[in-house]
């Protein structure tokens, strides 16, 4: 049977949808037919080898209906280079959500990617990547093998290059600054060569300044390519205002060289050269920092492409020959030696050893392992030598997911990043005009010109819409990326920023509080017989059981080393135990329903059952022979880590609720162990969502913690959703968060990162703002208006490179993070 989904294009109401489905229900091969008409998709199941698609498009056709041609959105990640700014980001999103086929386009400045989900059938990449050139970025093709080697080597080589103008620029602009201003500072004077005095050779000063500013406008010839370029298309950014404020000065500074050359001598106290070759050398200082703190931004996702060995010894006729990692296939064979890395997922086939998972799990205690357990690509074997078989190989390995899922976490943009994407799509504009007004403002107060054209620079260089663009990406890179390495994985930024919202925790029993497998805790023998003989004849009497708790019993024998003995007859009795013959006696295994029916008393037994049912335990009587001869009693532990855990969510005051399908008498126990006050019990696997809605309803932000496919529904209403790392492959699927350990401390530790990174973005997102708008009246000369001082080009360039700069690296104060759990020293 095949499942399909199909869009049905024509309906108006509910009698369009019934229509459609008494139609396509009638066909033959199908199974089962629903339309939803809210969403116009009609849910089809049906055999494939009696019924086409074809002929179900072709019934809904006749029933006057259409069906949509299937369009399979398909999602790419763009490199671009040529961002300086969020009017950038901006500017692309624009042109690039416009194209028709293309359903969400997100742009990350930090990253320097934009994630688009387009329709191929509809726009092509190629139309995609024409946008974003025509709006003047440029798109790079990026290798799906090497994607992150050669983007690493691309920010690289920018850094370099970077570095480099910075360099040529410093050095221009340092003797110019020396040449313009060292003989006009008070009491030092600083000397100057006869030939450049500017009294007695003013051409000749004018012209060494022109020489001199060149190198720098050359090293910034990239502000005035794209600064330009964006002016063109009506979308101006940093670039444009760093290119119109040291065009201004140039220019003006021109002006007065030719006034110099015409006889008027005194306009060489009118030439600004300096101006402009400081702020482009300051500001190429900016961004050689800023990218070098960006490229620390992404070092989680470096280390952990780094993990993974290069080659594997895989056995070819028996032969151990080394490969590639690349080359390996599933089904190979793969030997691994002590002290060797784990290339591949697999399974063990031979060989026992211990295995370090610390790099993916945070998990710093070796594992054991033996034939049949799982291993994982990039983890360390320590002591033995194993061979196994690869089952999961390239992008479908663990690590290979890991990498993907957090690169599209760093990418994603988190919803609190909304307000400094609508104001970038504006700020530059508005600066531009800022600048102008408050320069014509000052020249009608009868100031000079070259005060307004101060004014008018000042502006425009101190204005930053750099820290807008960066201040949300770049934490949420960092605190992803600290995530990973923590084996804390977010699904994106939304999540991220959902996850500091929680008030409520919701937490499934079975396997997430506790270790999920039954184990005997206690065995009460009677009149003199030994626990050990007591525990091995219900061992006998449950081997042929497959309830969990017999099981348990078996497990338990086993472990002691009792020896194994078979029953001679068994028999199951639903809801009450099992009658079993063993070495010619009749043994009874239950509850007091089978005890009662077969006339056996518990005597002074039933006060120690009573103790261990109250207790959470599962007491089960034994008699032999018709007498009563003890209880064995199995539970379902809590795991070391639960109450630790409980008690720090507490701590941080959240409200803590289990959640179980078991009887309320054990449900309270188990919540009394671990400290939880409020227990949901009895509550059936369909019915876990509308628990998890009903606290919803109570005006709580809820989220769910579980493991198992039962959870699924669960983690999909909640409002963060929650696996633990050991659950089902549905479980994390359905999850906003994965913690990859088996360990619920990494719940509140990542509810912490969750609030340290939203309260980086906050602190980043204030001093973006704030600096603009104390920034922006101060260059516009408020203080000077009031008898202040007024604001010097020169340190306007410094304040705005810096304030980028500031940004990043409050961003990267993340990697510091460290959640201390109980008991951590």
């Amino acid at each position: 049977m095949k499942v399909e989904e199909l869009t049905v294009t024509g309906m108006t109401c509910a009698s369009c949808s019934s229509r459609v489905e008494r139609v396509v229900g009638k066909l033959a091969g199908v199974k089962s037919a629903s339309v939803n008409l809210a969403t116009e998709k009609l849910s089809l199941e049906y055999d494939e080898a009696v019924l086409s698609e074809e002929q179900v498009a072709q019934a809904v056709q006749k029933a006057g209906y259409g069906i949509a041609p299937k369009e399979d959105a398909k999602r790419v990640t763009i490199p671009i280079e040529g961002m300086t700014c969020a009017s950038c980001v901006a500017r692309i999103e624009k042109v690039v959500g416009r194209l028709e086929g293309v359903r969400s386009v997100a742009v990350n400045l930090a990253t320097e990617r934009a994630d688009v989900l387009y329709v191929p059938q509809t726009v092509r990449l190629s139309a995609i990547k024409q946008a974003i050139s025509g709006a003047g970025y440029t798109p790079r093709e990026v290798d799906a093998g090497q994607s992150v080697d050669l983007d690493a080597e691309r920010k690289r080589k920018a850094i370099r290059n970077l570095r480099i103008r910075f360099i040529v620029a410093a050095a221009a602009a340092l003797p110019l600054l020396y040449l313009a201003m060292g003989h006009m500072l008070p009491q030092v004077r600083l000397p100057l060569p006869a030939f450049l005095d500017p009294m007695q050779y003013p051409l000749v000063f004018a012209v060494v300044q022109l020489l001199l500013v060149i190198p720098a406008i050359g090293a910034g010839s990239r502000f005035y390519s794209v600064g330009l370029k964006a002016l063109w298309h009506r979308a101006p950014n940093m670039d444009s205002l760093i290119a119109i404020g040291t065009a201004a000065a140039v220019l003006y500074s021109l002006a007065s060289t030719v006034r110099i050359a015409m006889g008027q001598f005194m306009a060489a106290e009118e030439l600004y050269f300096e101006t402009a070759a400081v702020i482009i050398a300051l500001i190429l200082l900016g961004k050689s920092l800023e990218a070098a703190s960006k490229g620390k931004t992404s070092q989680a996702i470096k280390k952990l492409m780094g993990l993974a060995p290069k080659t594997a010894v895989i056995l070819v006729d028996g032969k151990d020959t080394e490969v590639p990692i690349a080359e390996v296939e599933v089904g190979d064979l793969v030997r691994v030696k002590p002290g060797e890395k784990i290339p591949v997922d697999g399974e063990v086939v031979e060989g026992y050893t211990a295995v370090d998972e610390s790099m993916l799990t945070g998990e710093s205690i070796p594992v054991e392992k033996k034939a049949g357990d799982p291993v994982t690509g990039a983890s360390l074997n320590k002591n033995g030598s194993i061979v196994f078989r690869a089952t999961r190989v390239g992008a479908d390995t663990a690590l290979a997911q890991i990498v993907k899922l957090v690169e599209q976490a760093q990418g994603s943009k988190a919803p609190i990043a909304q307000l400094a994407d609508v104001v970038s799509g504006y700020f530059v504009p508005i600066v531009m005009g800022i600048a102008l007004l408050a320069g014509l403002a000052w020249l009608a107060t009868g100031e000079s010109v070259v005060f307004g054209l101060t004014i008018f620079t000042a502006v425009l260089v101190i204005a930053c819409p750099c820290a807008l663009g960066l201040a949300t990406p770049t934490a949420i890179m960092v605190g992803t990326g600290r995530g990973a390495e923590k084996g804390i994985l977010f699904k994106g930024g939304a999540a991220l920023e959902q996850t500091h919202r929680v008030q409520t925790v919701v937490l499934d029993k079975t396997g997430t509080l506790t270790e999920g497998r039954p184990v005997v805790t206690d065995v009460v023998p009677l009149d003199g017989l030994a626990p050990a003989e007591l525990l091995r004849l219900a061992a006998a009497a449950e081997r042929g059981s497959e309830h969990p708790l017999g099981e348990a019993i078996v497990r338990g024998a086993a472990e002691q080393g009792l020896a194994a003995t078979v029953a001679d007859r068994f028999q199951a009795i639903p809801g009450k135990g099992i009658v079993a013959s063993i070495e010619g006696r009749e043994v009874l295994l239950g509850n007091e329903s089978l005890f009662a029916e077969r006339g056996v008393a518990a005597g002074p037994l039933a006060a120690r059952w009573a103790e261990l049912a109250s207790a959470g335990k599962t007491p089960m009587f034994i008699a032999v022979g018709g007498k009563a001869a003890g209880i064995v009693a199995v539970a379902d532990l809590p795991k070391p880590s639960s109450a630790r855990a409980v008690k720090t969510m507490r701590e941080m005051g959240l409200e803590v609720v289990m959640l179980t399908g078991d009887n309320r008498r054990t449900a309270q126990a188990v919540a009394a162990l671990v400290g939880v006050d409020r227990v949901l019990a009895e509550v059936l696997p369909k019915d876990k969502a509308e628990a998890v809605k009903a606290i919803q309803a109570e005006g709580r932000r809820v989220a769910m913690v579980g493991d198992g496919i039962n959870d699924a529904a669960a983690l999909a209403q909640a409002d963060i959703g929650i696996a633990i790392g050991s659950g089902t492959d549905v479980a994390i699927e359905s999850a906003d968060l994965v913690l990859m350990r088996d360990d619920l401390e990494d719940v509140p530790a990542a509810i912490a990162l969750s609030r340290a990174t939203i309260r980086n973005i906050k602190q980043n997102l204030f001093w973006a703002f704030g600096y603009n708008v104390l920034g922006i009246p101060i260059a516009a000369g408020l203080l000077h208006a009031f008898g202040g001082p007024l604001l010097n080009p020169i340190f306007a360039a410094a304040a705005m490179s810096m304030s980028s700069v500031s940004v990043v690296s409050n961003a990267l104060r993340l990697r510091r993070f460290r959640f201390r759990k109980k008991g951590e020293k």
